[in-house]
């Protein structure tokens, strides 16, 4: 095999890549047996650990499968394979052209006549309104006085120890003293933000990313620069060192578990490997959680908090996407940074609601929210299967949709030539609200990329709403319904 040139992109994509063009030019066809790791390792001069990352990213597009005790073979790629990581790091950089994106799809969430897989938010019936109504009850009868004065940083005590009990499952062990009560988990990486850096710094993210922390990293003066992120695998390390000794980056924000929008959940050694890189580089490392409980296996992921040893990684996260998204009730582990950041909050918005967060403790403390997470994860399961599956019926061939271990979002390549947010126009006057990938990027990549809801329960008028996103799609690649 051609050795690669070392030009652009992380090595294992660009040994990937070459492989690709092999079975394109038809070197290599269906039922091939592709060269051992420690074969492959010694061509191209990479560890065996590189030559496995190659592999494992073509079998998770389709390209390859792994069998027993026998090496990978070559397979035909199918329609609904996960997406392709864009390569290239960025350079630090500004948010681009998102304000007009999330003003129209806050707009098309307000009218009911939308089918709404833009925001990511779930079908209120999901929910468990009726227990914590009966709980917000007894709390105004029982204490009449809940909101008669603040409740000063780190919040109500009650509540802290519910999420400190909690701990020991994402793999940590904080008390009541550690975790700070915040409006939702944007405060939460807002204040953990200002608390270890400063306008002009550098933060890298991953990318694609969720777009509420380049917003937020954007308002504060910060620069934006994105580290090449495997849709199952996440954060390429290689280019996060080499980006940290470039560009001196301050700060790193991930999301570990069940990220948005890719859907993975890293696997414990690279989160290990993660906070080792961060902590031993000086770079402080802040984790949005706040899907992690939403995985589909039955055990929680561990956190990358988990492994930290120095007290450099904070943990955010909130009960937005997973309980009550009004109740805007977040809360963050700041570590050895928890003063900093109480101080903070005290000089922006003082304190987070008082009744929300008696409510959500006793909630937690009768044990309603374990069995809530149980029905919930499973109903989401099963939604966004059914989701996935029409989408890859309806949009074009050669689309690529994730595969996500939790969470309710899907990540969808389309061909090249549609421009998604041309895209996310045309389906906004179908009265069908998407999010074009652009906004997942501070410099604007994901052009043929959008994100799918699939918070709400399957419906007829979710399938009429895939089905004409695909015939939209048809019409920008020239081709009518009867021709698909």
């Amino acid at each position: 095999m051609k050795r690669i040139a070392r030009n652009k992109g992380p090595l294992y994509i660009r040994i990937a890549e070459s492989l690709t063009r092999q079975m394109e030019q038809g070197a290599l066809r269906a039922g091939d047996r592709v060269p051992s790791l420690r074969r492959l390792s010694r061509e191209q001069r990479v560890s065996v650990s590189t030559a496995l990352q190659a592999y494992l990213l073509l079998e998770n597009r389709g390209y390859l499968e792994a069998r027993p005790q026998s090496g990978f073979y070559v397979c035909t790629p199918s329609s609904t394979s996960i997406p392709e990581p864009e390569p290239e790091a960025g350079r630090p950089a500004a948010v681009l052209g998102t304000a007009g994106v999330l003003t129209s799809m806050m707009e098309a969430a307000r009218d009911p006549s939308h089918v709404a897989f833009g925001p990511a938010s779930g079908s209120p019936e999901l929910f468990p309104h009726r227990k914590l109504n009966l709980i917000l009850q007894r709390v105004v009868r029982s204490q009449p006085l809940h909101s008669a004065s603040y409740d000063f940083p780190p919040g109500v005590e009650s509540l802290r120890r519910q999420i400190a009990r909690r701990s020991t499952s994402m793999g940590c062990a904080f008390g009541p003293r550690d975790v700070t009560i915040t409006t939702g988990a944007a405060d939460a990486i807002n204040l953990s933000l200002r608390t270890v850096a400063r306008a002009g710094d550098v933060i890298a993210v991953e990318s694609p990313t969720y777009f509420g922390i380049v917003g937020i990293a954007a308002s504060l003066g910060m620069k934006v620069i994105e580290i090449p992120t495997h849709p199952q695998e996440g954060m390429d390390l290689s280019e996060l060192k080499r980006s940290i000794r470039e560009h001196r980056v301050k700060v790193c924000v991930t999301m570990t578990n069940c990220h948005n929008p890719l859907g993975f959940v890293m696997r414990d050694e690279h989160k290990q490997a993660l906070v080792e890189l961060t902590s031993r580089s000086g770079v402080v490392l802040i984790e949005d959680d706040i899907y992690a409980d939403l995985a589909f296996a039955e055990t929680r992921p561990r956190t990358a908090k988990s492994f930290d040893k120095d007290g450099s990684v904070i943990l955010c996260s909130s009960f937005s996407k997973v309980l009550v998204p009004g109740y805007r009730i977040g809360w963050v582990a700041g570590g050895r940074f928890r003063a900093e950041i109480e101080r903070l909050q005290l000089l922006t918005t003082l304190a987070a609601p008082s009744l929300q967060q008696h409510v959500l403790a006793e909630f937690l403390e009768s044990g309603g929210y374990d069995r809530h997470l149980k029905r919930l994860r499973a109903t989401l399961a099963s939604q966004v299967e059914q989701i996935r599956q029409a989408a890859g019926k309806y949009l074009p061939e050669g689309t690529r949709i994730s595969l996500p271990a939790g969470g309710y979002v899907l990540w969808v390549q389309l061909p090249g030539k549609i421009n998604a947010l041309q895209l996310y126009q045309a389906a906004l006057a179908e009265h069908i609200s998407i999010l074009p990938g652009t906004i997942f990027s501070p410099t604007g990549r994901y052009k043929n990329y959008m994100r799918i809801n699939c918070g709400h329960r399957w419906s007829e008028d979710h399938d009429r709403a895939l089905l004409t996103l695909g015939r939209l799609c048809d019409r920008t690649l020239g081709r009518s319904w009867s021709q698909v």
